[in-house]
């Protein structure tokens, strides 16, 4: 009925004509303009959030700027304590609290970037970025030694503190002396002066990448098994073949999906009448192959040899900096602050992994091999064949069919349902609040209750359809840190989920794809993890975690239990997912784990040996390792390592071991504690209260071995690859 009353509206307006029509439409967009502004103001703001979710833009920058002036006028008061008179009350207190104030006031003005329908309002939160971050820089890098020396003479006072302050001011002056303000003022301009280069190397690396519009061109015949859609997306050239880009988007379809089985089979079965169709089937077989190692080559060839002589250089500046920052290798100073601690921890950690999947990677290469030998004949198996094999194995032993799947998740259905989990998990009340201030229609706003004593623990917001001018990815934005002020009063976390969840619009259900619904449980895990802090000091809150300790929560999904609550037919949401498709996703998730993760360490190594190393031959050293780790399989010749590893470029340096290392602890974490899957609402309530409300207080691998009982294990993880696995 409420679809036919704006219809009757929409037809009303359209009925008049001319200048008529002009007037009506004035009218009606003035009684809108005014009915939404009544609305918006009686909308009210979430109690205990400093949260401003509606800055226009002007109101941005003049924010930002604010920002930035009580920031200068604190420091400029903690730097001016005397150094014999510096106590906790006058240097640590108002540091802390300005801290936790601003962090709100910050996220206000930064939000809007990735979720505003303003370009102007997108533009200005851009550049309010820009600004605090300058000063932040400043602040941190050069302009700071006041405040850093004040908080040395803290230090050397012996003031005592208990462990969270103490731990809190080891932080600040880390990161003061991460950034170099414990040298001179020479070295200091040596060091902003090597990061000036760093980043404009790391731009010019992306931009090579981006701009690399080099393409291939191949015939329909010899794309056999790519789905017609997939090439309807493909241009044509004048002679009438496909342009295959270096993109991921037309790349990975084609080391994956490019068969040779279906034109091999046709020749066969020449082959078997007349003899003398041999030579075409060898052709056949030659033609396929050659087609995903041409495009194996030219994808690992991406960016070309301009970028491993950007590389190159990033890796020399990087050495730069680590020894002026007193450290010997760029890999130790890029891990001294996380939990690995050092470059040598992280070498043990990636080799023990690897060692240990060595008899299961090497049966799942067995697999692939005799799959090869089956449909390709005598021809040797290379690394450009492992995503077409592993391909086309699931396809023959997983019973699964990710368009049917797709049919039971309904997103009113398993936003519920992934709320139920967390609820039951961790003890925990959700209530939406109604009539609240948000910054589009679309958004929701839920409180967090702890489900004993009713205490309020945070809000958090959903924005998880699409729009235009929306970021286009599943994330969380921490908007509010928790925290305790000096006279005992909590600061309570806010999040924001965002996300691009399909809506339910008339009928037709918002279904999602099952890494959409992945991801949305991932990243919720992410919510509760910021709500769920207790740490007294904003800087310890929510996920401003150890990276190498933060994708802990997330690993859950995958349990039968879960994926039944989540789902439902959505012609008839009584009928969950059944068992048969839960063993399969199970099975899917590991199949060829170990192989996969053998990939992924190779990079990882890769990444730990020329951040540790000065002037290594990288071609060379990928030549050289590639076979030690994936169990004899060559390099691809022609592979660019530059092209091969772009995190170890820009944004991952030295650190892309840490994808690896929380889902360690993860596995170990839930094989310990969670071996009858995520019934259990005790040990659920245990990880709550030491781990989540933690934070980053304590060092994370005491938190962990105090959660656990002991020191963490790789053998749980290692079992877990093996599980199902094909």
């Amino acid at each position: 009925m409420e679809r036919e009353r704006k219809k009757d509206r929409r037809y009303n307006l359209l009925a008049f004509s001319g200048s008529a029509a002009l007037v009506a439409l004035a009218v009606s967009l003035a009684i809108s303009a005014v009915n939404a502004h009544t609305r918006k103001r009686k909308r009210r703001a979430l109690a205990g959030s400093n949260v401003r979710v509606n800055l226009s833009a002007p109101e941005i920058l003049q924010s930002a700027n604010s920002i930035i002036s009580k920031s200068k006028a604190v420091h400029d008061a903690v730097g001016s304590v005397p150094l014999d008179k510096a106590t906790f009350a006058n240097v640590v207190l108002p540091l802390a609290e300005l801290e936790a104030q601003q962090f709100p006031l910050v996220q206000s003005c930064i939000f809007p970037k990735l979720v505003s329908t303003s370009e102007e309002v997108r533009k200005a939160s851009a550049e309010a970025e820009q600004r605090i971050d300058a000063h932040i820089l400043m602040c941190r890098i050069s302009q700071r030694e006041d405040v850093y020396r004040v908080l040395k003479a803290l230090v050397a006072r012996g003031e005592w503190m208990s462990p969270e302050p103490n731990r809190y001011v080891q932080c600040l002056i880390r990161d003061f002396e991460w950034n170099g303000l414990n040298l001179t003022s020479t070295k200091r301009e040596e060091v902003q002066r090597l990061r000036s280069q760093i980043y404009d190397l790391s731009v010019l690396y992306v931009r090579n990448m981006n701009d690399d519009s080099n393409f291939l061109l191949f015939s329909e015949t010899e794309l056999v098994g790519l789905p017609p859609e997939f090439l309807q997306s493909l241009d044509k050239a004048e002679n009438g073949k496909f342009k295959v880009n270096l993109r991921s988007c037309h790349a990975i379809p084609v080391l994956e999906l490019c068969k040779a089985s279906l034109l091999a089979c046709a020749y066969i079965n020449c082959f078997l009448v007349y003899i003398n169709q041999l030579p075409a089937l060898i052709k056949c077989f030659v033609m396929i192959g050659k087609t995903r190692k041409t495009v194996a080559v030219a994808y690992g060839k991406r960016g070309g040899e301009a970028n491993l002589s950007v590389l190159k250089s990033l890796i020399q500046l990087r050495h730069k900096l680590a020894r002026l920052l007193s450290y010997s290798n760029y890999a130790d100073y890029a891990v001294a602050p996380r939990m690995a601690k050092s470059s040598s921890k992280v070498f043990e950690f990636l080799e023990d992994i690897s060692v240990s999947l060595n008899e299961l990677a090497a049966r799942e290469l067995d697999v692939l091999k005799d799959l090869k030998w089956k449909e390709e004949g005598q021809l040797p198996f290379g690394n450009e064949d492992l995503p077409y094999y592993m391909k086309r194995v699931e396809e023959q032993h997983l019973d699964l069919d990710f368009g049917a799947l797709k049919q039971y998740f309904p997103i009113n259905l398993v936003l519920p349902g992934i709320f139920k989990i967390f609820q039951d998990l961790f003890g925990l009340r959700f209530e939406e609040i109604a009539d609240i201030e948000v910054w589009h229609s679309d958004v929701h706003a839920f409180s967090v209750f702890d489900l004993s004593s009713s205490e309020l623990l945070g809000y958090f917001y959903l924005d998880i359809h699409p729009r235009e001018g929306k970021y286009g990815h599943t994330c969380v934005v921490a908007l509010q840190n928790g925290s305790l002020s000096s006279n005992g009063a909590r600061q309570i976390p806010v999040a924001l989920l965002i996300s691009q969840c399909q809506k339910e619009i008339d009928d037709h259900p918002g279904l999602l794809r099952f890494p959409e619904v992945v991801k949305l449980f991932h990243e919720f895990g992410h919510v509760v993890q910021h709500i769920c802090n207790r740490a007294s000091f904003a800087r310890f809150s929510g996920l401003r975690l150890d990276p190498d300790f933060l994708e802990i929560p997330a690993q859950v999904c995958y349990e039968s239990f879960s994926l039944k609550l989540i789902s439902g037919f959505h012609q008839d949401i009584t009928k969950p997912i059944e068992d048969r498709m839960c063993e399969s996703l199970k099975r899917w998730r590991s199949s060829f784990s170990a192989l996969k993760l053998k990939q992924e360490i190779l990079y990882c190594l890769f990444d730990q040996i020329i951040h540790s190393t000065e002037d290594v031959d990288m071609v060379k050293l990928l030549r050289d390792l590639h076979p030690k780790v994936m169990l004899g399989l060559p390099m691809l010749e022609g592979t660019n390592p530059a092209s091969c590893f772009p995190r170890s470029a820009v944004g991952y340096e030295a650190t892309c071991y840490s994808r690896i290392w929380s889902e360690v602890f993860a596995a170990d974490i839930f094989a310990s504690k969670f071996p009858g899957g995520l019934l259990n609402q005790y040990i659920g309530m245990q990880f709550r209260k030491k781990v989540f409300a933690l934070g980053g207080s304590k060092d994370p691998i005491d938190v962990l071995s105090d959660f656990l009982g002991r020191e963490p294990s790789i053998q749980a993880f290692i079992e877990s690859k093996a599980q199902s696995s094909v």
